[in-house]
């Protein structure tokens, strides 16, 4: 698996994308991602990435993640891991081969970053709006 700053690298340029730029943890996926922490965020990465991406020939390749309704959904767009194209694309896995063990955690560990990102950006954005509303 690449290093921390390797990973933290392409996910910047993944979501730096026209593409990714949309891409944010708002309300709904927001809410859960704060309440069930990242542990449980990386479970749930582990097992959608199993099911919807490791096949070598996954059902629907290019259409099998919706756009929200799970902060992993939202994360797989942002960050290129939403089909086996993207993977390749982006993270240079090739297609037609099963995701193995290393290549499966390094997804999973893509996507936690991202939402650790996204959760930390917004503390510090409300941390930094509660600082300005107390100088009145």
């Amino acid at each position: 698996m690449p290093d921390p700053a390797e990973i933290d690298d392409r996910i910047e340029r993944a979501s730096a994308r026209p593409f990714g730029r949309r891409f944010h943890l708002r309300g709904r996926e927001r809410a859960t991602a704060e309440l069930r922490g990242p542990q449980t965020m990386r479970a749930h990465a582990a097992e959608i990435i199993a099911e919807r991406l490791a096949p070598a020939t996954p059902r629907n390749d290019g259409r099998q993640t919706p756009y929200r309704n799970h902060p992993v959904f939202v994360a797989q767009h942002a960050t290129a891991t939403c089909c086996r194209s993207c993977l390749e694309t982006w993270h240079g896995i090739a297609k037609g081969h099963g995701l193995d063990r290393d290549e499966r955690a390094y997804v999973v560990e893509v996507i936690g970053r991202w939402i650790d990102r996204e959760l930390a950006s917004s503390i510090e954005g409300r941390d930094a709006g509660s600082s300005t509303s107390r100088r009145s």
